[in-house]
């Protein structure tokens, strides 16, 4: 199976494609990305270097795949980090081609835009277009709960809030809403997966980190897509995910590392050493 993947790349470090890309060869996809901005390191450092592509390269990359005959056989798109406004309208062009070829083929959007602590990080317009086009036209949209508030307006301060805020953010589009970074107390945090059916949330401990590694929502989102890719049901898929993304912070925490020790812990991806079940909420 082939999932076209549009985010950010690093030179050094695991975020975006960089992040997305090895997880799911892990699982055993063929991976597409296209990279929306190629830095050296994630900003978080401090400093860093590179720059972000503009959407005509991105529109060329997925013309030389389409001249090639391949779009008819991706079966996912992912998107996260854009770097630039247009960048959206760029994803947009290519989800609309890999639909007309393949409807079956699905759609998860990442939107990417800020977080509890630093707020909107993105450039002005990018939260526009995630609000009005992107999320509407995907499927699955993973926000962490500052995302979901953004973009519903409401509250999300615990479980009952995300769920209720999730189903607001579905009557725009997509089926699924998948909210991360959840306290629920007692040293846990969850992930919450939500459709107009049923809300299902995965608790795991928390794990600190002296300067938390960068890149987790990225690992997330590309495990779940390729989970649901393989025919798994929602909770099943979230289930996963968040325990494979749970053994990688674990090995990170205990190499000391301030980058995911994503290659360390691969075999986290393949089969979790710990499970963790989703319950209904």
């Amino acid at each position: 199976m082939q999932i076209l993947s549009f985010q950010s790349a690093v030179a050094y470090g695991h975020v975006g494609n960089s992040a997305a890309v090895f997880p799911l060869q892990r699982l055993g996809f063929d991976v597409w990305p296209v990279d929306t901005v190629q830095f050296s390191n994630h900003p978080g450092h401090g400093r860093w270097s590179g720059g972000v592509m503009g959407a005509d390269h991105l529109n060329d990359v997925v013309g030389g795949l389409e001249d090639l005959g391949l779009l008819k056989s991706c079966d996912g798109i992912l998107s996260g980090y854009l770097g630039r406004p247009k960048t959206g309208d760029a994803v947009l062009r290519a989800a609309s081609e890999i639909r007309m070829a393949n409807p079956k083929a699905l759609f998860l959007c990442d939107p990417v835009m800020g977080d509890d602590g630093p707020g909107l990080y993105v450039k002005p317009g990018i939260p526009e277009i995630l609000a009005e086009r992107l999320v509407p036209a995907a499927d699955v949209v993973t926000p962490n709960r500052f995302e979901l508030a953004h973009l519903t307006g409401l509250p999300v301060g615990n479980l009952p809030e995300a769920v209720t805020a999730a189903r607001h953010l579905m009557e725009s589009g997509p089926a699924m809403v998948v909210v991360t970074s959840l306290p629920t107390g007692e040293n846990m945090v969850a992930c919450a997966a939500v459709t107009k059916d049923g809300a299902w949330a995965v608790r795991t401990p928390t794990i600190a980190f002296p300067t938390p590694p960068n890149g987790a929502g990225d690992v997330l989102s590309a495990l779940l897509l390729g989970h649901l890719l393989r025919g798994e049901d929602l909770p099943e898929a979230l289930s996963m995910a968040v325990s494979s993304l749970y053994g990688i912070l674990a090995k990170t925490r205990e190499q000391g590392r301030r980058e995911l020790a994503l290659i360390a812990a691969q075999d986290e991806i393949a089969l979790p050493s710990r499970f963790f079940a989703p319950l209904s909420i």
